[in-house]
């Protein structure tokens, strides 16, 4: 196992949040979320192919297990960008995917697969743990998959990245996991409209609120948003809570509440110094 090691910064004051440390973590290409599974930290990211690694916590500091999975099927990159993670014991585990259709990056399609979690991590790749690939043409631009909670059932959250129409859209897990399109009728629960530039969401149950990972203009600069999740649903619009902007101008990617709720993991799609313990 290898333990990545931690730069001591000093603390940035940014009012309601501060960045405690930041460590460089390795082997990822762009980091693209992060994931916390019983209490193991996940790492996501655009290697040479999509791929995600599991990492224990040591204070501030991360150590890798040794343990990867790489989204490729024979040498078929498969979810070459994963840009989300929902996955909840007893419920489909589903990955957002987006996948360029033009050389500059101007034109995306999101895609959201279906897989075996378990079976991942047997063998280290998607072979024989793609379920189903579902079209996410309901969206707008991009998918984001996170489990949530509302009125006793369970929903697939996701938001749209760019800075027209943004939504947060919740889809009915059982008919999504076989579904080919989220526009099929009855997938979609409910909607409410959201402001730009979201790249990740995270749900915290207990205070019911849900997280907005955004940038506070396109690609660049970190935001988030955290938002009474009843009041956005009834309302039709996001019912905003508290906004917490960050000094760093790279692009944030993904965050997550460690327990306790007092900090916080946050990770950007730069090459180095892109992993954050921030201190709420």
């Amino acid at each position: 196992m290898k333990t990545i090691l931690f730069f001591l910064l000093p603390v940035a004051c940014l009012g309601q949040a501060s960045i405690r440390r930041t460590l460089t973590v390795d082997s990822l290409g762009a980091c693209q979320g992060v994931s916390m599974q019983k209490g193991n930290v996940y790492l996501y990211g655009d290697r040479e192919v999509g791929m995600v690694r599991e990492y224990n916590r040591l204070g501030d500091s991360l150590v890798y297990t040794g343990r990867e999975v790489k989204f490729s099927i024979d040498t078929t990159d498969v979810i070459g960008h994963p840009t989300g993670f929902a996955i909840r014991e007893g419920y489909p585990t589903f990955i957002g995917n987006s996948i360029r259709l033009n050389k500059e990056g101007t034109r995306w399609k999101a895609v959201i697969s279906c897989v075996d979690w378990p079976g991942l991590w047997k063998i280290g790749k998607l072979q024989g743990n793609l379920l189903n690939t579902i079209e996410d043409d309901a969206c707008i631009q991009g998918t984001r998959p996170e489990y949530i909670d509302y009125k006793g059932h369970v929903y697939v959250a996701t938001a749209d990245y760019g800075n027209n129409g943004n939504q947060v859209r919740l889809y009915r897990p059982e008919k999504l996991k076989s579904a080919k399109k989220t526009s099929e009728p009855g997938l979609v629960y409910a909607r409410f409209t959201c402001s730009p530039f979201v790249q990740n969401l995270h749900w915290i149950p207990e205070k019911r609120q849900l997280v907005l990972v955004q940038n506070q203009v396109e690609g660049r600069r970190w935001r988030l948003t955290f938002l009474d999740f009843d009041k956005s649903i009834a309302e039709g619009k996001e019912h905003v809570l508290r906004v917490i902007d960050f000094d760093p101008a790279d692009e944030l990617e993904g965050f997550v509440l460690l327990p306790g709720g007092k900090d916080g993991i946050a990770v950007t799609s730069s090459r180095k110094r892109n992993v954050h313990v921030i201190e709420l």
